[in-house]
This record gives C-alpha cells, structure tokens and sequence, in this order.
C-alpha cells in the first residue's frame, strides 16, 4: 500500500510542478532581433509563478509543438523588468502580436481561448 500511495504522490508531484509543456523563457534583447523580419511575431509576457500565464503558456507550447515555424516567445519579467518596462506591461499575462514588419498590430491582457488564439494566428498571418 505504500508503494501505491507513494508512487501516486510522485506522479502527482510532477504533473503538478513539472514543466515540461511550457513555453521556453525567451531573452528580449535576442527576440528583439527577430521583430519585423518579414514573418509576425507573438510575445507572451508574463512570470512563471502566475497562474493564468502557466495556462497561456501551455497553450502556446502546445501551437509551438504544432506549427514550430510561428514566431512564439515568452518573456518573463520577473527576470527582465526592462523589457517591462520598454513593452509598457501593466498587468500579466498580456499578449503582443507585431506585424511582418515589426508594427505592434495586437495587444491583450489577460487569457485567451484555444478558439481566440487560433483565430489570431490567422488573422494576422501567421500561417
């Protein structure tokens, strides 16, 4: 019986704090370079102990498995308060979408369905 209990624990432990279908932490300064390269690019800003940022983050991890040529960062400000600061975030997590040529075209705050997420990839191009 401990055995079960024990093996259940683990496995509890590591759904719960395993990150393993996260999006990647991304540096500003290096997503920088990729903005206005002639695809659009997302940016999900947020923290990695947010809740509703986790939840944006696996959904975006999960496009990134699907469609690895989409432009898809995460910056996390708790690391790069600059790039807070330079992006104007209020609160988290809020998604940035630039155009093709480096225009910012989209901004939300807050979590945005599965439905909503697609929908801006083809609006604005991303396929």
């Amino acid at each position: 019986m401990r055995f079960i209990i024990t093996v259940f624990l683990m496995f509890f432990a590591s759904v719960a704090f395993g990150e393993d279908n996260m999006l990647q932490e991304s540096v500003y300064t290096q997503v920088q370079h990729n903005i206005g390269k002639g695809k659009p690019t997302f940016l999900e800003v947020g923290s990695d102990s947010c809740h509703s940022c986790k939840v944006m983050s696996r959904m975006l991890y999960e496009t990134t498995q699907k469609h690895p040529e989409y432009n898809i960062y995460f910056i996390n400000v708790k690391k790069e308060r600059d790039a807070a600061s330079e992006l104007k975030i209020m609160m988290i997590p809020t998604q940035i979408i630039y155009d093709k040529n480096g225009k910012e075209v989209y901004r939300h705050i807050g979590l945005l369905s599965d439905d909503e997420l697609e929908k801006l990839f083809i609006n604005y191009q991303f396929k």
